[in-house]
């Protein structure tokens, strides 16, 4: 599938933290045939990396970023609280962006792709053929990261109330430095088409999704 310039395909899917990106993203790339790439793992992954040398996300990570290996993002611990902040204190440099764009543009110019992250549209591929913006209220966003985290437990409400509270407070945290820093912040693009989850389930967004493309690129 191309663009209508006869490029190959870029569909960039950006938006916060549990907005549900991810699971259109997966779904649009399957529909359409394209590989796909969640380019948070990146970010994740250099994080992590940080916090198992023992070193604070806030210092440089550009080291760990240029060694990052295509492997790293098969690990099992990237989706936790302590990561999340991580991921968002090493996006927020400029050496670190710098190191994994060349990777980001590589794999999309490739085969063309769909990406989510925060800045495929804006940084990555401000070209692509196709922008959405995923979005959805910080309540709805907690509940859906809580039972990623949460699958297999049956806390008693209160508990469940409580420690919903706490990944809703995480995720204010992280969309405030996300959308505050300086470098390549969160925001929708210009040309972006906007959902918002709340009210939809998968299979709505993906039904939306894959009329924006058509209307996009036929």
């Amino acid at each position: 599938m191309a663009a209508p310039d006869g490029r190959r395909l870029v569909i960039a899917v950006d938006g916060p933290a549990a907005a549900g990106k991810g699971t259109l993203a997966r779904a649009l790339a399957g529909c359409l045939g394209l590989p796909y790439l969640d380019t948070g793992l990146l970010y994740r992954v250099v994080g992590r990396r940080m916090l198992d040398a023992g070193l604070d996300p806030s210092a440089d990570a550009s080291g760990e970023a240029a060694t990052l290996r295509a492997e790293d993002l098969a690990r099992g611990d990237l989706r936790t609280p302590e990561v999340d902040r991580a991921a968002s204190r090493v996006a927020g440099q400029p050496a670190v962006r710098a190191a994994l764009l060349q990777f980001q543009r590589s794999f999309g110019a490739a085969h063309g792709a769909v990406l989510d992250g925060r800045d495929i549209g804006t940084v990555i591929f401000p070209d692509a053929a196709v922008k959405l913006f995923i979005s959805a209220s910080h309540r709805a966003r907690a509940e859906r990261r809580w039972l990623q985290l949460n699958a297999h437990r049956s806390p008693a409400d209160g508990e469940r109330e409580a420690e919903i509270a706490a990944v809703e407070a995480e995720l204010v945290a992280r969309d405030a430095a996300d959308s505050g820093r300086e470098v390549a912040p969160l925001r929708a693009a210009d040309d972006a088409v906007r959902i918002d989850t709340d009210r939809l389930d998968a299979d709505a967004v993906l039904a939306e999704a894959l009329r924006i493309v058509r209307a996009r690129v036929g």
